[in-house]
């Protein structure tokens, strides 16, 4: 940063209605941490905008004095890029607006999932949820997303009808098929390098009825746990969820677990679920009847910062061999590692950078790197684990880790358009997404 963006940083006050904090200010360190406190972000000021004029008048301030703005709502995703920029939060652009009759809602960038939920469910219809409630839906959005009800309805991107928001000159824009249909392409599931996105309209679905929760077993019957998974796949409706749960927490026994969610009745679910009932009594079964607004309760998820280091791959298969070869040894050091059916609604066509997903399940593994040691044996674990398995090769975008491009989530002609609209749209890279399209190799 040249010494007179530096003095001009301090003028951010004279532009800005909502906070900021610069380095050294009481409270900077909780400001500027990202969600995963394993990654470093050494940014120049955090602003937490009013409104969205106020994230305009920041992109306007940032291009007259030679800065870059980086977007976090949450801090979720999180790779490193932000620093050196100024960092933006949108927590404070949490407006909801549903109508029922056209089945959308209208959410600020700060909206976070279980908020939406709640929203929706109160119309008796679902947004498109993922498995954390504290994750914002703007940027779940932005990477694609992975929903519980992706099956049904694919992408979490392919529900965005249209968008506001703020280009890289400071001017703000409305985003729809209509007046952009590149950009809209380009916003369901591009990341967040292009644009800041203030607001998105998104579609609703109905929601009547939803069954879900987790089974949980000891690891001693993971064989029979992972076989009547399989099993249940094999067959599933596009209305039927599951995830294969391999869970070890320090000082804890090895567990399994099966999470599902049914969009219908319990008795339908049950029936569809069937193959657990020959299994061993399970040391839990939260199953039951819930509201769209619950979902983020089945795998409770932590709802706090902390460190973390994840792989995420895209299966070609899941048959005996590989379920064998999975079980083969215990997962620790790693604390979790899932396995998520897909299918479904995500194989169709896609009007996203993304497109279809082919691939019938994704793999995510998980650890805590508690200590530097850790660190390398987690990755080790990780790789080992993901070598055994038949991976594609290709990545969910909010699977990638810190080391990880866009190259591992999209093809090459998804990026190479996604650069041509980054070339045409902020030549001077004053946007910065957690992913950034120019590091991707075409």
């Amino acid at each position: 940063m040249s010494i007179v963006a530096r003095q001009n940083l301090g003028r951010l006050a004279d532009v800005i209605r909502g906070r900021i904090w610069f380095p050294g200010d009481p409270d900077f360190d909780r400001a500027h941490r990202p969600w995963n406190l394993a990654v470093e972000q050494a940014v120049h000021a955090v602003v937490e905008a009013a409104d969205a004029e106020d994230v305009a008048d920041l992109v306007a301030f940032a291009r007259d004095n030679g800065l870059e703005v980086a977007t976090q709502p949450s801090g979720h995703g999180a790779t490193g890029r932000a620093t050196g920029a100024i960092l933006l939060r949108t927590t404070l652009l949490d407006t909801i607006t549903v109508d029922a009759e056209a089945m959308t809602a209208t959410i600020g960038a700060g909206v976070r999932s279980g908020d939406l939920q709640r929203a929706a469910a109160a119309h008796g219809l679902t947004a498109l949820p993922g498995s954390s409630p504290v994750v914002t839906v703007v940027g779940a959005a932005l990477g694609g997303g992975l929903s519980w009800f992706g099956r049904a309805f694919g992408w979490i991107a392919d529900s965005i009808l249209a968008a506001d928001v703020v280009m890289a000159d400071g001017t703000a824009r409305h985003v729809s098929a209509e007046s952009d249909p590149e950009m809209l392409w380009a916003l369901r599931g591009g990341g967040g390098d292009l644009v800041i996105v203030t607001s998105l309209q998104l579609r609703l679905r109905p929601a009547p009825a939803l069954f879900g929760g987790r089974q949980l077993w000891s690891a001693s019957h993971a064989t029979q746990v992972a076989q009547a998974y399989r099993t249940m796949t094999a067959t599933a409706p596009e209305s039927l969820t599951l995830w294969l749960e391999l869970l070890h927490f320090p000082g804890g026994e090895p567990m399994i677990a099966i999470d599902s969610t049914y969009l219908g009745d319990a008795g339908e679910a049950r029936d569809l679920m069937s193959a657990t009932d020959a299994l061993p009594a399970p040391l839990s079964d939260t199953r039951a009847a819930m509201s769209v607004a619950e979902i983020g309760t089945i795998t409770a998820e932590p709802t706090d910062p902390g460190p973390g280091q994840s792989r995420g791959e895209l299966l070609t298969r899941l048959d005996e061999s590989d379920l064998a070869a999975l079980l083969s040894d215990p997962i620790a050091p790693l604390m979790t590692v899932q396995i998520r059916h897909l299918g479904g609604a995500l194989a169709s066509p896609s009007d996203s950078p993304h497109g279809a997903l082919g691939e019938p399940y994704a793999v995510y593994l998980f650890g805590v790197p508690a200590t530097a040691q850790l660190v390398d044996q987690i990755a080790a674990k990780q790789a080992s684990v993901a070598g055994a398995l038949p991976t594609s090769g290709r990545k969910p975008m909010t699977f990638l880790n810190p080391s990880e491009t866009l190259s591992d989530a999209l093809a090459p002609g998804a990026i190479g358009r996604l650069a041509r609209l980054k070339d045409a749209v902020d030549p001077d890279g004053r946007i910065r997404g957690n992913l950034g399209i120019r590091d991707a190799a075409v």
